[in-house]
């Protein structure tokens, strides 16, 4: 297993073991609050479905015991590596935490994947799932609140300079007169660009507006967003867009279209100062740009989650600025496991059935 596939898996134990108690919620509720749509097609309806008769599944939490209660009369092979997958991937209905070419190519009866994360690039290049033939779902939306609030949570500390108190509370002193004071700020009545109007863009643009913010997004589908947002630009707007925004929250999938796409074009069309808060994925912005535009006084402040590359060598310069956070992606953790499992139950459910299932990634946009 590569390292990024490792970092991948590690990220999904912990999301999984969240200690928090989870809260009860219904498919219904999860469908209405976190907009969640069906697939195209029934699954009854794909040459190749057979039914639930053999599932492998990835055992990571006790999505295991979901499994079984849901589909007692299936053979459910439990699973600790890709490589043990593959050894049991003959006569396989679907295959549940792991996607590779490797593993598709060994399951030639396979006809679902389900993931556990909300980023598909990964899986949607497999010749099987780009060709339409193994339907593909992920956990898109179900992160989303707390990947919010995180996002969110860096906004402040940087306009409230806390990275820099941080620091300076290691050598004891006392900075009440240092410049990280005076420039400080209030994010009420700032604007706040959201550069990717889905889940988790909806739900930084919501948390935003309670702050008394001006929030404006861009979408690839469609102009329509909730009261919330002021303003919603298709993606060809986002150079027009960029000027007026304070605070920048960036929650892009990763796409061919996506990829680098925060350049040098990007930064020097920002306001002198503005914040930059990337979310979504880390490939998504031109790293050695950033860079520059925190050096020469750009971008005022950044807070990343995700990062190219990733991990971030420790070597790297964006680990030496004072007016930089970064997290080594783990916004999603702490957030509500009972969506997840909801979610997952309720697929599980309709694959049975021979149903649409629900969040199908859509190979030819990537997510």
């Amino acid at each position: 297993m590569n390292q990024a596939a490792l970092l991948f898996v590690t990220g999904i134990f912990f999301l999984l073991h969240a200690t928090a108690s989870p809260a009860e919620i219904s498919i219904d509720e999860l469908i209405r609050d976190a907009g969640i749509a069906e697939g195209p097609i029934a699954m009854r309806d794909l040459r190749r479905w057979n039914g639930a008769h053999k599932l492998i599944i990835f055992r990571v939490g006790d999505e295991v015991d979901a499994v079984k209660e849901l589909l007692p009369d299936a053979d459910v092979v439990v699973v600790n590596s890709e490589a043990e997958a593959i050894q049991q991937a003959g006569n396989v209905d679907a295959i549940i935490g792991l996607c590779s070419e490797r593993l598709l190519a060994a399951a030639k009866s396979a006809v679902w994947v389900q993931i556990f994360s909300s980023g598909a690039e990964r899986c949607v290049d497999v010749p099987a799932v780009a060709s339409g033939q193994v339907v593909l779902t992920n956990m898109q939306k179900m992160s989303a609140p707390v990947i919010g609030e995180h996002a969110v949570a860096m906004m402040l500390a940087l306009a409230r300079r806390l990275p820099e108190y941080a620091k300076g509370m290691k050598r004891g002193a006392w900075m009440r007169g240092s410049e990280a004071s005076a420039a400080m700020f209030p994010v009420s009545g700032k604007t706040m660009l959201v550069i990717g109007l889905g889940g988790i863009g909806t739900e930084a643009a919501e948390r935003a507006a309670a702050l008394g913010m001006r929030v404006i997004g861009t979408r690839n589908s469609s102009r329509e967003g909730p009261s919330f947002v002021e303003y919603v630009g298709l993606s060809n707007e986002l150079l027009d867009l960029v000027g007026q925004a304070d605070v920048i929250v960036n929650a892009l999938p990763l796409t061919d279209a996506t990829r680098h796409l925060l350049d040098t074009e990007f930064f020097a069309a920002t306001k002198t100062g503005a914040l930059f808060i990337n979310v979504g994925r880390g490939a998504t912005v031109d790293t050695d740009a950033l860079t520059d535009a925190i050096r020469n006084g750009q971008i005022g402040g950044v807070g990343l989650d995700v990062t190219d590359p990733e991990p971030l060598p420790a070597d790297h310069p964006l680990w030496q600025f004072d007016n930089v956070i970064i997290t080594p992606h783990v916004a999603g953790y702490g957030g509500e496991r009972e969506r997840h499992m909801t979610l997952l139950r309720e697929n599980l459910r309709r694959y049975a059935a021979g149903e649409r299932l629900l969040n199908v990634v859509d190979p030819k946009r990537g997510y």
